[in-house]
């Protein structure tokens, strides 16, 4: 039997120029032919670098030492956020985060075969501090509860952290204090390995202009020890808190939360509020992370769908009606379409407590509706999707070129996919009207949000 050698092996150190940065964030380095992946390697340095992993396409490797560094490294003195992966720019300066970010979409875009012009990323003034929700891990470290990340390459061990970086600090703070509550209950943690013992994650989410805070609980179990008590405990003493809640999760561990929730104390959501609507949100709704660069998002979406009032537009994956509800009031009509039941019951709220006549959100598989709907002899000027990462379906697609919309609005969080879509589109008879625009939705992460619009030909 014959067996392929390896050109690296575990534990080998070696120094090589970084060639390219994967879309994960994780630095090239060439051996030959033979790529190795490293993070903290940033474009055109030379690194040193010792080999943790070894298999027949690539290696994985940690730097040691930047032997000569790019103009653009700074050390930001968190390369704890390395360990854990929330922050692989972190060492980058913004500036060249946001050029990496755009020249990344050019690659995916370029891969495709398509020849498109893709715009600077727009950035953020303070890219740091920004995100509006986050879930952590929790476990037991002798005789308290430790919260934190869990580490690269160690999937049992949580790093400690108290500041995450990223996250608003009210949240970051909040951590901490349920966290101790928890502790001083003795609350018990579950255990993969044992399959026993309540708690699993802490989740907290804030709004970003009501500054309404939102813990959730999610636990093993249907119940945990004293939970009144410790919701009261956390409702005395986190300020702006105004919903405790429970959300019984005894699934997978890759599974962050359930659709199983109940409301210790306080109200079963919070609101926010996004372009002047106010929405909603429960422990359960999409809504995005980022709550300044979406309302930059959202409002880069509307200006290049070139909103009319006599337009018709179709808000297909709706969720919670967040794009749909915030173009209501330059358009006709809004039509909002959304799978998920849950999200549609939110949205349908979100038009009441908004009082937004023109918009109707349905539960309903996307593709499946828009068919009827071009059935029933209705045409949609702009239709716009924000899907998740794994991109649309061929179904969905299928959909947008029968019904060929004026303006196809394609929102992404992922590059890769978009391109997929945008030349299947494109083999359609669809074309790109004006620029693909990245905006970093994500500082210091390998993420982008990008904005692609597209026209029937002729």
């Amino acid at each position: 039997m014959s067996h392929t050698i390896m050109p690296v092996r575990l534990g080998q150190k070696l120094t090589g120029q970084v060639i390219d940065v994967l879309y994960n964030g994780f630095g090239v380095v060439m051996l030959n032919d033979y790529p190795i992946h490293m993070a903290n390697a940033f474009p055109d340095e030379t690194v040193t670098f010792e080999i943790t992993q070894v298999n027949r396409k690539f290696a994985r490797a940690e730097v040691i030492d930047v032997v000569d560094p790019s103009p653009d490294r700074l050390e930001a003195g968190k390369d704890y956020l390395l360990d854990v992966g929330i922050a692989p720019y972190i060492n980058l300066r913004y500036e060249a985060q946001l050029k990496l970010k755009q020249f990344q979409v050019e690659k995916f875009y370029a891969a495709a075969g398509i020849d498109a012009n893709i715009a600077p990323t727009i950035g953020m003034e303070n890219p740091t501090h920004y995100r509006n929700k986050t879930v952590v891990p929790i476990k037991r470290d002798g005789d308290k509860l430790v919260t934190g990340f869990i580490k690269r390459r160690t999937p049992g061990e949580i790093l400690p952290l108290s500041d995450y970086y990223v996250n608003d600090p009210v949240i970051d703070q909040t951590i901490g204090t349920v966290r101790d509550i928890l502790n001083a209950h003795h609350i018990s943690v579950f255990s993969d390995e044992t399959q026993q013992g309540e708690m699993r994650y802490i989740m907290v989410r804030r709004g970003y202009y009501s500054h309404e805070l939102m813990v959730v609980l999610v636990a093993q179990t249907a119940t945990i020890k004293d939970e009144m008590a410790i919701a009261n405990e956390i409702a005395a003493v986190v300020p702006g808190i105004r919903s405790v809640v429970l959300n019984h999760n005894p699934r997978a561990l890759h599974l962050l939360m359930s659709g199983d929730n109940r409301t210790l104390w306080g109200a079963d959501a919070i609101y926010d509020t996004l372009l002047g609507i106010e929405f909603e949100i429960g422990p359960n709704s999409f809504y995005q992370v980022n709550p300044q660069t979406t309302e930059v998002l959202y409002a880069l979406a509307a200006r290049k769908a070139e909103l009319k009032p006599t337009d018709t537009v179709i808000d297909a994956y709706s969720g919670i009606g967040t794009i749909g509800l915030t173009v209501a009031s330059q358009v006709k009509q809004v039509l909002g379409v959304e799978v998920i039941e849950r999200a549609v019951i939110d949205a349908q709220k979100n038009v009441m407590n908004n009082q937004v006549k023109n918009a109707t959100f349905i539960t309903a598989d996307a593709p499946a509706q828009m068919h009827r709907w071009q059935q029933e002899g209705l045409h949609a000027n702009v239709i716009f999707v924000d899907p998740p990462r794994r991109g649309l379906t061929n179904e969905l697609l299928d959909a947008v070129t029968e019904m060929r919309p004026d303006r196809f609005v394609y929102v992404s969080c992922n590059p890769a996919t978009m391109a997929r879509d945008a030349k299947y589109l494109i083999e359609q008879g669809f074309h790109i009207k004006g620029d693909v625009q990245p905006l970093d939705q994500f500082p210091q992460t390998a993420h982008v949000e990008v904005v692609t619009v597209f026209e029937p030909n002729n």
